[in-house]
């Protein structure tokens, strides 16, 4: 019996010491308690309104593609919107608020966004979401060899300008003088305008520059060019355009334009047709970058892409208003057609 007793006396006393070994192993710091990981932060600066369909266009496709990495916003990631509403002047106090908040990357597109967010930053990366001329605009060194802290995706649209007219002119041979809206202050525009200029020319036809600033600018700005001769327009995806995209395509319907835009938004909504990159595939594409800074990569050592994917839209029932014939070789190369 008194041997019973000392094992069991024994066995209560390592279960103690093992306790009070927890206890001090738990006070020194050796058993911490695990915290979950930190959400990721990233900030989206945006240039347009926030109910706006151009703002959903971006920020939808950017959300699928973390998505499809893994990231699960309000859990993983936190994702700090900024919409200047169509007012750059907001966009440097918008940036500023973001760097405020310790965010881990921006996302930012068009020109104004980007730059805002470059000047207001020269550590926190930024990933570019779409902009015509990266290279051009001196946002980045090179598209290979980004340099500091930016990088992302391109749209090409400098370089498909060309494209553009020479399918303008195969749908409305008779067209001579085509009238482009833009806001000359605007950089990306400016390679946009010169590279339409060279372009027309050579396939015989002249671009009539109009420089508008405000909103107020384009009505007055689309009756110099009917004054002025211009029987078609090239319209640009920049974000003063597209904030009056329903005024634009009202006057070219009622004075019978033919014209070509930068992408589909414009046709669905009664443009004739438009052709460049796929911009739901950037900003998708938008989300790899993102991804790749948060696990460690250095903006300067991703290369800036170009897009691969390309839309041509072409809507027939404003073809048809405007007594338009669709050449064979024109409908073979549509990617979509609007009825």
């Amino acid at each position: 019996m008194a041997r019973t007793a000392d094992r069991v006396a024994r066995r209560r006393l390592l279960q103690a010491a093992s306790v009070a070994g927890l206890g001090l192993l738990a006070g020194c710091g050796r058993l911490p308690l695990q915290s979950p990981p930190r959400a990721a932060r990233v900030g989206v600066l945006s240039p347009y309104v926030a109910d706006d369909p151009s703002a959903a266009a971006m920020v939808e496709p950017l959300r699928e593609g973390l998505r499809e990495r893994g990231y699960v916003e309000g859990q993983n990631v936190i994702l700090e919107y900024r919409y200047s509403g169509g007012q750059n002047e907001l966009l440097p106090t918008l940036a500023a608020d973001l760097v405020s908040r310790g965010v881990d990357v921006i996302v930012a597109d068009k020109h104004d966004a980007i730059l805002a967010a470059k000047q207001a930053t020269s550590t926190i990366p930024i990933v570019i979401s779409t902009h015509a001329d990266p290279v051009g605009s001196a946002l980045v060194a090179s598209l290979a060899r980004p340099g500091a802290n930016v990088t992302g995706v391109s749209t090409g649209n400098v370089e498909l300008g060309t494209k553009r007219l020479e399918l303008l002119q195969q749908v409305a041979p008779s067209i001579s003088r085509i009238a482009v809206l833009s806001d000359h202050t605007y950089t990306p525009t400016q390679r946009l305008v010169e590279e339409a200029t060279v372009a027309a020319r050579a396939l015989g036809m002249e671009i009539l520059a109009i420089d508008v600033r405000t909103p107020a600018d384009i009505p007055p700005a689309l009756e110099a060019a009917l004054r002025a001769g211009a029987d078609a327009l090239n319209m640009f995806g920049d974000p003063l355009s597209t904030s009056q995209r329903g005024r634009i395509l009202e006057f070219a319907a009622q004075h019978r334009l033919p014209a070509v835009y930068q992408n589909r938004p414009w046709v669905t909504a009664g443009g004739l047709m438009s052709y460049g990159a796929n911009n739901e595939a950037l900003y998708r594409r938008a989300a790899y970058y993102v991804d790749r800074i948060l696990k460690g990569a250095r903006p300067a050592d991703l290369p800036v892409e170009l897009p691969t994917t390309f839309d041509f839209v072409l809507n027939l029932k404003t073809a048809q208003a405007l007594g338009l014939t669709i050449p064979e070789q024109v409908l073979l190369q549509v990617t979509e057609v609007i009825q």
